[in-house]
């Protein structure tokens, strides 16, 4: 029987991937909670359109005991000149985690800051705040521009 000739040892460093590189914390994270709502410019202001946003994690704290509360926003919009950005939106909800406020307040704090962001035809808020102590609250907002009316509602 043919004997096999021996076989070589393998290197194994030098086969196996490089460790990823150490990287350090940015100099500036690349998002944080800020007060600071941006507008652009509404690319179809001649038409009545509803742009609606979902924010189902939003956090705050109670005002009374420190703890979370949790709800989930939709708001609603018929833009005029201007539309809201979408990060800064986010940025602008997540600047309330720390907060303690009551939720009634929260929900028209946040439709008034809307408003004189993009200044809308029409902004419609629904908080749902989760149970606490056994209850659920709904909050609902609304804004109406002055002489906005919308169009009859088609049913087909």
């Amino acid at each position: 029987m043919a004997s096999r000739p021996a076989a070589r040892p393998r290197n194994r460093a030098a086969t196996a991937p490089p460790p990823p590189p150490v990287r350090g914390k940015p100099a500036v994270p690349p998002s944080a909670p800020s007060k600071e709502l941006h507008a652009f410019p509404n690319p179809t202001p001649q038409r009545d359109y509803v742009i609606r946003f979902d924010v189902p994690e939003f956090t705050c704290l109670c005002p009374l005991t420190g703890q979370p509360d949790f709800a989930h926003f939709t708001i609603e919009i018929v833009a005029d000149k201007l539309c809201v950005e979408t990060k800064s939106l986010k940025q602008y909800f997540w600047s309330f985690r720390n907060e303690g406020a009551f939720h009634e307040k929260v929900t028209n704090t946040i439709a008034s800051d809307l408003v004189a962001a993009i200044a809308p035809r029409f902004l419609r808020i629904h908080a749902d705040w989760y149970v606490r102590g056994g209850i659920r609250t709904f909050v609902t907002v609304e804004h109406r521009k002055k002489g906005w009316k919308p169009a009859p509602r088609v049913e087909l």
